[in-house]
């Protein structure tokens, strides 16, 4: 059996690093990093927030008056498809809040620009559970941008019952006539 030296033959070559003032972790770049990812946004779609400082005026998509949709259906019970593909507003935002005359307000949202369908995708998750007798209005009459009361909002219009597609009704043929 041999005695183990404790001495030590050669001076220790790993520096402590609390005692040297280095730091293990990476060094920190003195300016602050954005987010990780990119915004997946499509160019041309703006924040409505952005719109409103510079004024930009929104224009909102004139076939969702002629929907006659009821909210609590599907938005894939449209006829017309192609419909729900066109932007709800020109230009397209990436965001725009909902506000129903009773207080409710849902957001619809896509970064590639809101279309019709996310509007109406919003609006049909807050009332898919109703029933149609309580609903007052169950049929969308379509939006109103009042810049005035709110730059970020769209108000939602409501009638009680869809208009016959095509054709015209009693009283504007009446009126013609006149």
């Amino acid at each position: 059996m041999s005695a183990i030296d404790t001495e030590p033959t050669s001076p220790l070559t790993k520096v402590d690093s609390a005692i040297s003032g280095l730091s293990s972790s990476p060094p920190k770049d003195e300016q602050k990093k954005g987010h990780r990812r990119a915004s997946s946004s499509a160019a041309g779609v703006y924040n409505i927030n952005d719109l409103e400082k510079e004024g930009k005026e929104l224009q909102i998509a004139k076939e969702t008056q002629k929907l006659n949709w009821k909210l609590n259906t599907s938005p894939a019970t449209i006829d017309d498809k192609e419909v729900l593909k066109k932007f709800l507003t020109t230009p397209p935002v990436k965001k725009i809040d909902l506000h129903f005359p009773l207080g409710l307000e849902v957001s619809a949202r896509n970064l590639k620009g809101v279309t019709i369908k996310d509007a109406l995708d919003a609006i049909h998750k807050q009332f898919k559970k109703k029933e149609d007798d309580e609903l007052e209005n169950p049929v969308l009459a379509g939006f109103e941008w009042d810049k005035e009361e709110s730059w970020t909002r769209l108000i939602v219009h409501q009638k009680k019952e869809g208009a016959p597609s095509g054709g015209k009704g009693k009283k504007a043929k009446k009126n013609e006539e006149e």
